[in-house]
């Protein structure tokens, strides 16, 4: 089984800062996902080297007395330089599907799954809604930008079957607004 971790709540919006931390509702929802894991049998921890994933996965380091691989593979979506207003290009992307973003994205998209694909089992992967869309998405033949609304700190699992990643079971969904 592979683990995908929504990061927690972040203390600020994803057009408001490049990179926030937790806020303290999202350290208390990183804290609840790690006894999750820990539970399900979780052993090794991937994280995106974005700040509120690195606290998110830090509850589970603490709890299991590892620590994390950072992998700036299962980071957040790519964005063009020079963007004016982050949360409106972002906005645009989610609203359509894959097939109609230039290549750079379709190239960042294939990247993120063959990252998870190289992952061994028992790895909770803590990333963001965009990357954990694109694995869900190309593991279901979706080509839509969002496939589900991952909420904080929700927890989706992967198997393998013949050797190649299925998805077992979506995380919890919330309506995830993007400021």
């Amino acid at each position: 089984m592979i683990y995908l971790i929504r990061h927690g709540e972040p203390a600020a919006s994803w057009g408001a800062h490049p990179n926030p931390g937790l806020s303290e509702l999202g350290t208390r929802q990183a804290f609840a996902a790690a006894e999750v894991l820990a539970r399900a049998g979780a052993k090794w921890a991937v994280t995106s080297p974005l700040a509120r994933s690195r606290e998110t996965c830090a509850q589970f380091e603490k709890l299991m007395e590892t620590h994390a691989r950072i992998e700036s593979g299962v980071g957040e979506i790519v964005t063009p330089s020079g963007l004016d207003d982050r949360a409106a290009w972002l906005h645009g992307i989610m609203a359509g599907g894959w097939s109609q973003t230039d290549e750079k994205l379709q190239a960042w998209r294939r990247s993120v799954l063959a990252a998870v694909e190289k992952m061994p089992e028992e790895t909770a992967v803590f990333s963001h809604f965009i990357a954990i869309n694109v694995i869900v998405g190309l593991l279901t033949d979706d080509d839509r930008v969002v496939a589900f609304k991952p909420g904080h700190a929700s927890i989706s699992r992967l198997v393998r079957v013949g050797g190649q990643l299925r998805l077992k079971e979506l995380g919890s969904e919330a309506a995830t607004v993007v400021t």
